[in-house]
Formats: C-alpha cells, structure tokens, sequence
C-alpha cells in the first residue's frame, strides 16, 4: 500500500578517498521503524555512496576547498540506488563491486543501501532481536523488514538526498540483483513517481501468492543442477555418500560446529548446492567435498579447518532475515508453512536414505531454500526457533505488489533474465515481465544468476543497450 512518505533525517555523512579515483561517502539515515505508525519508534539506517574523485587539468580550488576537500561543492549528478539481493545481506562498499567504476563512468553516483535488518543498518540478530520483547513481539517486529518497508525507507532517503535538487532531477535510477529486483518491482508498485528507471538483474519476482509453486519449479531446477554437478564430478557420487554416511553416524549431531551449539548434519552439508546457481558453484561445491573426503580416507573424521571452512560457506547464523522472511516474501494472504520441507515429499530424490537402503543413488544437494530443521543445525537459528515458527504460520502478510498499477507503468524497466537461473523461475519471470507495460527484458542461456558479479562488463553492455536503443 502506498502510504505517504517523509524524508528521512541524516544523521551524519562522513567522506574519504580510495584508490580508484572514488569519493566514498558513508551515510547514515534515521527513519521510522514502521512508515505508517511513527509512534513504533526509528531505526537507524546505512549506505555507502560513491561518486568519482578526479581533478581536471585546469582544477584551481579556492581557498575554501585548499582548506577542506570535503567541502568542495558538488554537482548534482543523478543518483542510482543499488539493491542488494537476498533477503538478509548488506551491500559491500563500492571501491569492492565490480560495476561501480563502470556506472561511475556512465554519469551516475551509486549509493549501496544496507536494507534495514542487514549490515550496519539495525542488524537483526538473535541477540538485537531479543530486545524488542517476548517472541509474539518479536515475530511482529520482524514483518518490517520484508520488501514493502525497505522501498518506504528508499523513498525517504531519495527525498533526504535530493532536497536542494531541481524538481525535474529529483527521481532517481534504482537497480536491484535478485531479492532487490524483487523490492524494485514493489517499488514500481507504489512510489513509482520516485523512479526515473529500473535495472533488474534476476530480479523479476513471482506472480504468486504463495511460494509452494516456487518451490515446486526450484526442486525441479535443481534436481536439473545436481545431475550436471555429478556428470562433471562423477567420483563425488561416493565421496558425498562417505560424508553423508559419517554426518549421520551418531544421528544429527556427530559433528559440532565452532560455538558448539549448531552441528553439521546431513541436510546441512546438502545445503551447500545453493552454490549450483552461481558461476563457478560447481567447482566450490567439489573443492569442499574432496577436501572432506581427503579427510575421511587420511583420518577417518573431519578436521576442525575443514568443518571451519563449510561453516564459511553457510552464511545463515549470520544473515538470520534469509531463513526468517524467505519464504514470507512470497506470502500475500497467506502463511509460507516451510513450503520447501512440505513440497520436497513430491521429490524424494532430495531425502536422504541409508547406505543399506540405496547404497548407489547420488546424495543430491538443496537449493535456495529454507527448512525447520535449520532451527537445531544453526546456533544462532535454534535460538529464534520460536520466531521462525510464528512467522511461518502467519498469513497476514500484506500485498507486496500492484499489478493494476504495474501494467500501466510508464517507468522505464530493463530485466536481465537468464535461462537457466537456478533461483528465479524463467518462465514466472518472463510471465511477469508481460505484466509490467514498458518492461525490456535481456534474456541469455550464457549466464546464471550471479551475472551482475560474475559476467558484470557483458550485462551491463546488453542491458545499457536496451536502455540506449543501440539494438538493431
């Protein structure tokens, strides 16, 4: 629901240098923890921005600047919001993405939002999440941090950044990857008068209430993964059945994890084929395995730097909003009900079976997806438990997109949709982009859903071209 939207108060913006040739600019914003109801309290937000920092050949500063370069005035270039994908994770600075220099050179300044909830933007953690109250408050306080709130706290930073700018050079560009083309399309929704153009990069979100048909298409996909990963790897059929076999030795708890209260069982170690859907994911998945295995056939148990590096890998007690809200992203009207542990009975090849039942069937690892039995495996998981459990049976989750409003869009969108995209459905995202009026979508079998990262300087081309109109 569009509800207005006022500024939001900067709280400080501090400025340095970095090699590149970049001014970086952190930021921090105040702005309500609900846009609706102001008396629920602010949360403080963060975002790093990043404009180019030359001198041209007859630069000859006044004596104002000599004296303070953070002074020196600045012009008013368009702004363009990146979105980070996920939900749950923050933005890294922009000296470190592959794209700034590239958007820096096309006459933008980029600003990289930690969502709310992620990074240093009121990190939502077991520990920061316990001081809102008992777990009822909590799980209510948690519905502010899915889509529909972090475009409201976009909103109120576009109208705190561009204040003193002209009316016509108030909108700005907002590009999102995955989960953040998913809040662009919420955006385009409700606060389209925000938005001069959209970028999406394996962003175009499901028309559907719920995520079960989601899921439903991702086991298929990924199934898909696991044959090609076993086809290139064929020995890795054994080595993952030796791994699995010795996880699960004692039950789900033979192998405990730094800290000491999470463990690494044998669904947790299948959870590593979240990387099937990334450039290279693969061979990470492999290197982990045989570095396990090695293991197994030198010591017969993992060794501490092996069980370190799959926790590296499984970024989920970290990033608690991706386990807490995944699944509700999808939700309108309805509860999420753990759709990916209900719908995986319609695909048994994903359930795990004992070395005597089917000595020979591949282990076949999971994808994008969120289970309950994480709430025991993870340790900062088992302690919101009782959260993640409320927040899958509610279903009052509100509408996150209008698509009366999006099929008369008159915002300009350009949509990267890769044909193998392990994570975004291909044929609910093009179903999608025909509901959008004006969507252009670039679409490849050559890349997967990382391309924003992985085959940046080739998206960017094809998706800048659309917006130029080079295409012949």
């Amino acid at each position: 629901m569009a509800i207005p939207i006022k500024a939001a108060k900067i709280l400080s913006q501090r400025s340095h240098l970095v090699p590149g040739k970049m001014r970086i600019t952190e930021h921090f914003f105040q702005v309500p923890r609900d846009h609706s109801n102001e008396s629920l309290g602010t949360i403080q937000l963060f975002a790093r921005s990043a404009r180019k920092a030359e001198k041209p050949a007859d630069y000859n500063p006044s004596p104002a600047e000599k004296s303070n370069p953070d002074e020196i005035k600045k012009s008013q270039l368009p702004w363009l919001i990146y979105l980070q994908g996920g939900p749950g994770f923050q933005c890294s600075s922009p000296q470190n993405v592959a794209w700034t220099q590239t958007l820096l050179d096309k006459g933008y300044q980029v600003l990289l939002l930690d969502q709310r909830g992620t990074g240093l933007s009121n990190a939502i953690s077991q520990s920061s999440l316990q001081l809102r109250g008992d777990e009822a408050v909590q799980a209510e306080y948690m519905k502010s941090f899915r889509a529909d709130s972090i475009v409201r706290d976009c909103e109120a930073i576009r109208k705190a950044l561009t204040v003193d700018y002209p009316e016509e050079k108030k909108k700005w560009s907002v590009m999102g990857q995955s989960f953040g083309g998913f809040c662009t399309v919420t955006y385009l929704s409700f606060y389209p008068e925000g938005i001069k153009e959209a970028f999406l990069f394996g962003g175009l979100p499901p028309a559907r209430r719920g995520p079960d048909d989601v899921y439903t298409r991702l086991y298929r996909r990924v199934r898909d993964r696991n044959e090609k990963y076993y086809a290139k790897y064929p020995e890795d059929v054994e080595r993952v059945r030796r791994i699995v076999n010795l996880l699960s030795r004692f039950g789900d708890t033979t192998v405990r994890v730094q800290g000491g209260e999470g463990y690494l069982s044998a669904r947790r170690f299948q959870q590593l084929g979240i990387f099937f859907g990334k450039h290279g994911g693969f061979d990470d998945v492999h290197q982990l395995v045989l570095k396990a295995d090695t293991d197994l056939t030198q010591f017969g148990h993992l060794t501490r730097p092996t069980v370190l590096a799959i926790e590296a890998a499984e970024s989920w007690d970290s990033n608690v909003i991706y386990t807490l809200l995944h699944e509700p992203l999808y939700c309108s009207g309805t509860a999420s009900n753990w759709s990916a542990e209900r719908v995986m009975k319609s695909y048994p090849e994903f359930m795990l079976s004992s070395e005597e039942e089917d000595a020979d069937r591949p282990v076949y690892f999971t994808g994008e997806m969120v289970f309950p039995f994480m709430l025991e495996s993870y340790s900062e998981l088992k302690k919101l438990a009782p959260v993640a459990q409320l927040l899958a049976n509610d279903s009052t989750w509100p509408e996150l997109y209008d698509w009366s409003q999006l099929r008369k869009n008159e915002v300009p969108v350009y949509a990267a949709v890769y044909l193998d995209d392990m994570y975004v459905d291909f044929d609910l995202s093009m179903e999608t982009a025909g509901k959008i009026k004006g969507c252009r979508p670039f679409v490849t079998n050559v890349m997967y859903h990382d391309a924003i990262r992985s085959k940046m300087d080739e998206v960017v081309k094809n998706i800048w071209a659309l917006r130029d109109d080079v295409i012949d």
